[in-house]
């Protein structure tokens, strides 16, 4: 889409957090006015809405819009955001095991600022299956280089939290 319907939409999603529970139906009504703008099989049509339903407590909706727009072709930075978000309300809807076979090939996708959100959704999916050490393991070393010092330590111990006991 062009460049004014990307601004409308950025403008709609910064004014969310602003917006009390009550709001929620406006939200949704106000992201649907822009999908209705774009071409009928966009990804980013079912995205947005998605992300809608998603962040304002339906991830039930939300599970079926992101597989519609990934299905659709959406790829790059919105496409790594849609697998992050998919397996998060896949993790809420009881389906954890399908939020990790999602996100694991984004382990060695091209690095990005979404890299440590990967990691961190991963984890809690992992949690949810109980492999929490799995799930540990992917936090600490996410959180590693972030650190001012021991970024080495953690790193180790976040590698041998999975290491085998050979």
């Amino acid at each position: 889409m062009d460049q004014d319907w990307e601004d409308r939409v950025t403008a709609a999603w910064a004014r969310f957090g602003e917006l009390p529970e009550s709001a929620a139906p406006a939200f949704r009504a106000e992201i649907d006015a822009l999908v209705a703008e774009l071409p009928e099989d966009s990804p980013l049509g079912p995205f947005e809405r998605a992300c809608a339903w998603d962040s304002t407590g339906h991830s039930d909706r939300a599970v079926p819009l992101y597989r519609e727009a990934l299905a659709r072709g959406l790829d790059g930075y919105r496409g790594r955001r849609a697998k992050i978000q998919l397996s998060s309300s896949l993790r809420n809807t009881g389906h954890p095991e399908a939020g990790v076979e999602l996100l694991i090939p984004e382990l060695d996708a091209p690095s990005d600022e979404l890299d440590d959100a990967v990691r961190a959704c991963l984890a809690l999916c992992l949690s949810s299956l109980g492999r929490d050490r799995e799930g540990l393991s992917l936090v600490l070393g996410a959180l590693a280089p972030h650190l001012p010092r021991y970024q080495r330590s953690m790193a180790n111990y976040a590698r041998l939290l999975v290491a085998s006991d050979d």
